[in-house]
């Protein structure tokens, strides 16, 4: 049988590891976001130029001109340097893929970088829209 001191610090490491992994609900990045600047494969992505990202909750919807593109749920573990964001899909011809990137909050100001154009990839590990990955810069929408 296990010690209640053991237990306690079994059930402390796992509530860490839940608070970081889970999906930011009332984090900072909730609400909508417009396309500011993007990068892909180390050239300009202009096909992203009026995309709409919005957090609600741990849902997030991508659209342009009012036509909703992607949608599903995401998390985010602000315990990785740099912090990881998972964009996990359930549109019809996306569902059950995951984009695995990081981002970067500075004010109203936010930066994610994945591996959308190219899941086979790994998660990027800096800011930087090398093979495979696309940097999106947000900012945040008003109105």
């Amino acid at each position: 049988m296990r010690s209640p001191r053991r237990l306690s610090t079994i059930l402390v490491l796992l509530g860490a590891l839940v608070a970081t992994a889970a999906p930011a609900q009332d984090g900072p990045i909730q609400g909508a976001w417009s396309v500011v600047s993007a990068e892909q494969n180390g050239k300009p992505a202009t096909d992203v130029a009026r995309h709409r990202l919005t957090f609600s909750g741990d849902t997030f919807t991508i659209s342009r001109d009012e036509r909703t593109l992607y949608r599903g749920t995401y998390s985010v573990d602000t315990g990785k340097k740099p912090d990881w964001i998972d964009f996990h899909h359930s549109s019809a011809d996306l569902a059950g893929k995951v984009w695995k990137g990081i981002y970067r909050l500075e004010g109203a100001q936010l930066t994610i970088c994945d591996n959308a154009p190219d899941m086979a990839r790994p998660r990027p590990t800096r800011l930087v829209a090398g093979a495979g990955h696309i940097c999106i810069v947000f900012q945040r929408a008003t109105g």
